[in-house]
């Protein structure tokens, strides 16, 4: 009950925003109807081999509150000259962005990090490794390294879902997020943490023979109320801990520190956008299962389908999702997704599919963002998908050979 009851407060608070000069209703703006002119690429629809099928969602606003029907969504204009947007128009969307998540303090130094152990895996090395964020927590990673490479290789960061862990990424062989060992037998470094409140800094922490509770650290819940109070957000801290695996990664020589891309599913694919929005190190980005607008998400009543942390206060007062994609055109990025994804609305995608082939046009870089959507897939992450999203990699960031 205490977790609707959050879920709730949070939801209604982000979303809620009252009609004020520069935004639109939801029953009257045009920028927020689904017409044929938003709708993305249906040539982008694939039909797998298998699938979980997911359930089918409801019709938009027919679950939500009445009143919610008549909030007001922000009326956020696309880039339409590049030459302003990279002049000021870019820097104010990630200024709003930045505001939003509160008060993220001073990265540590990256040279601090620990590396742990180091193993042979037969075409790469597993090494672990920890590093203290600077803040509240001590965060535990694995980094595979190929062995066959000529000179410094691109890296990947594996973003892991709810629940999950670096191992989800890296050693889990049963997991369908196990993306490391088949990227790094092609020649890239792959590299994972946990993040806060999973795998090993999850609140019961995880069994291990030596310490098992030096990771240990709260629950979602907690995370979230204590850093509202702290003037933060729980989901900018956890893209803070990303940032300080990128600056661990570019003290690597094995690594090109000018060539790291990112890939995750669920909580990571949401992830995956917003670090390369925060972060111009990123350079290629592969999401699955995460590319949702939060406006066709409160349509259909699922802001539920994400835990608290993913909510970001006041974001919408000022934009939809299509201003965060926007800052990390036009940078290649891949979006895999389940038509009946209720964490991921399929109208939410179509708006968003148009809207940044429009953005990435803006940059003559269309080829630069593609979407693809399987039918009848729910959550899940598909053999197809992993396979684009090497595919991905190989052409936006490829090893040397």
């Amino acid at each position: 009950m205490e977790r609707r009851s959050i879920l709730f407060t949070c939801a209604f608070a982000l979303f809620v925003t009252y009609s004020t000069t520069g935004y639109l209703s939801a029953e009257d703006a045009p920028n927020n109807r689904i017409s044929e002119t938003d709708k993305g690429d249906t040539n982008n629809r694939i039909t797998p081999a298998d699938s979980r099928g997911g359930k089918p969602l409801p019709e938009p606003w027919s679950k939500t509150p009445a009143a919610w029907q008549k909030l007001s969504f922000p009326n956020w204009p696309l880039p339409t000259d590049l030459q302003r947007w990279k002049e000021s128009g870019r820097a104010e969307v990630r200024k709003t962005l930045l505001d939003c998540l509160g008060d993220l303090p001073k990265r540590p130094n990256p040279k601090a990090v620990k590396v742990l152990s180091r193993e042979d895996k037969g075409d790469y090395w597993l090494e672990t490794f920890e590093f203290h964020n600077g803040l509240d927590a001590l965060v535990p990673g694995i980094l595979l390294l190929p062995k066959q490479s000529r000179g410094a290789v691109p890296a990947v960061i594996g973003l892991h879902g709810f629940g999950g862990s670096a191992h989800t990424i890296c050693t889990n062989l049963k997991s369908s997020q196990c993306i490391g060992p088949r990227l790094a037998r092609k020649g890239y470094a792959v590299a994972a943490i946990d993040t806060y409140f999973c795998g090993r800094r999850s609140p019961g922490g995880l069994k291990d023979a030596d310490s098992p509770l030096r990771y240990r650290g709260a629950s979602e819940g907690s995370l979230f109320r204590l850093n509202l109070w702290m003037g933060r957000n729980l989901w900018g801290l956890m893209q803070r801990d990303q940032q300080c695996l990128i600056d661990y990664l570019q003290t690597r020589t094995e690594i090109d520190a000018q060539a790291i891309g990112v890939t995750g599913m669920s909580m990571g694919g949401t992830g995956s956008w917003w670090l390369a929005a925060l972060d111009d190190r990123i350079k290629v980005v592969v999401g699955i299962a995460g590319f949702t607008r939060y406006r066709e998400l409160l349509a259909i009543h699922k802001s539920t389908s994400h835990g608290v942390y993913y909510f970001v206060p006041n974001l919408l007062k000022h934009f939809d999702t299509e201003a965060i994609f926007a800052l990390a055109a036009p940078r290649p990025m891949l979006m895999l997704s389940g038509d009946r994804d209720a964490g991921a609305p399929l109208a939410g995608i179509e708006v968003l599919e148009e809207r940044l082939a429009r953005v990435y046009t803006v940059h003559e870089a269309p080829n630069r963002f593609r979407s693809i959507v399987y039918t009848n897939t729910g959550h899940e992450y598909l053999p197809e998908m992993q396979t684009a999203m090497v595919q991905w990699f190989e052409k936006h960031l490829p090893v040397r050979k």
